[in-house]
């Protein structure tokens, strides 16, 4: 009976092992291999993001004298700069699921990465937030947007400050005229300028996951749905606009695909390698 029992069991498990082997092979075909990798560094980058900007933020709120409100919207530039440089090669340096969601409507992106990088940017923007909760108590201010006048105010600063920003980046990340090498420095810049004009109206988010994370350590939801909307549409208008705008006379031919911001061109040897790689931004 028990080697009858035995062998049931091996047969069960030999049916089950080529379905777990053809999940495995199925996830492999549809993702390059090092892609685990990148939604890590997702979540780095965009914990580093959020506990930067957000932290410098509400350190302003609490006391001007240690940290400006300019100086919160340099620092919000300079770890967006910083972190280009540092994981750009490796995920993109998206940290933004409106930049993610943006340049996958015009194919510099695939859909089927969307939901990961989108889960791995929340997840950092939602730890850093906490950190922040411990590290700034008694204080509740760690950093969280909300609009200073009406909604619609906010939702239209929202828009602007991160067309801004998303049209920048689509110049220096997907047209192969730009001066990639100074990707980030582009990037960072106009995320200061916007967050110096956008700050007093509507907090210079330009983040869906840098408002969520705050917004959900603090528990404080007001105009939430305006840092959704707000910076989707504006990073969507970007990219569109810069479609328009970008010259396509005598262009040169497209480059392998990319999932670096600031790097254009992989080694032959990974695109080899990986030929679901893709362009992004």
């Amino acid at each position: 009976m028990e080697g009858m029992l035995s062998l049931n069991t091996e047969a069960k498990a030999s049916d089950e092992n080529p379905k777990q082997h053809s999940s495995l092979g199925n996830f492999a075909k549809k993702y390059p291999p090092n892609f685990p990798r990148k939604v890590l560094a997702e979540i780095i980058g965009t914990y580093l993001l959020v506990f930067v900007g957000s932290g410098s933020a509400g350190l302003s709120a609490i006391d001007e004298n240690k940290v400006s409100k300019l100086g919160a919207s340099l620092a919000g530039g300079f770890i967006v700069t910083v972190m280009i440089y540092s994981i750009g090669h490796i995920s993109g340096a998206h940290m933004n699921p409106a930049v993610s969601l943006a340049f996958a409507t015009i194919n510099h992106f695939p859909w089927k990465q969307v939901p990961f990088y989108i889960a791995a940017q929340l997840t950092g923007a939602i730890s850093a937030s906490y950190t922040l909760r411990v590290l700034l108590e008694p204080a509740t201010q760690i950093g969280a947007t909300s609009p200073s006048g009406s909604n619609i105010q906010a939702l239209v600063m929202e828009i602007v400050a991160t067309f801004t920003m998303v049209f920048i980046s689509a110049a220096v990340a997907t047209d192969p005229k730009a001066i990639g090498e100074l990707s980030g420095v582009a990037v960072g810049s106009s995320v200061s300028i916007a967050s110096i004009v956008a700050g007093p109206i509507s907090g210079g988010s330009m983040n869906p996951a840098r408002s969520l994370g705050p917004a959900i350590a603090t528990s404080s939801y007001k105009g939430i749905w305006v840092y959704f909307v707000g910076p989707i549409t504006g990073a969507l208008l970007g990219v569109w606009s810069y479609g328009v705008v970008q010259d396509i006379d005598n262009k040169p031919p497209p480059p392998p695909p990319s999932a670096l911001l600031g790097q254009r061109i992989i080694s032959e040897a990974e695109h080899v390698g990986n030929k679901d790689n893709f362009s992004s931004v």
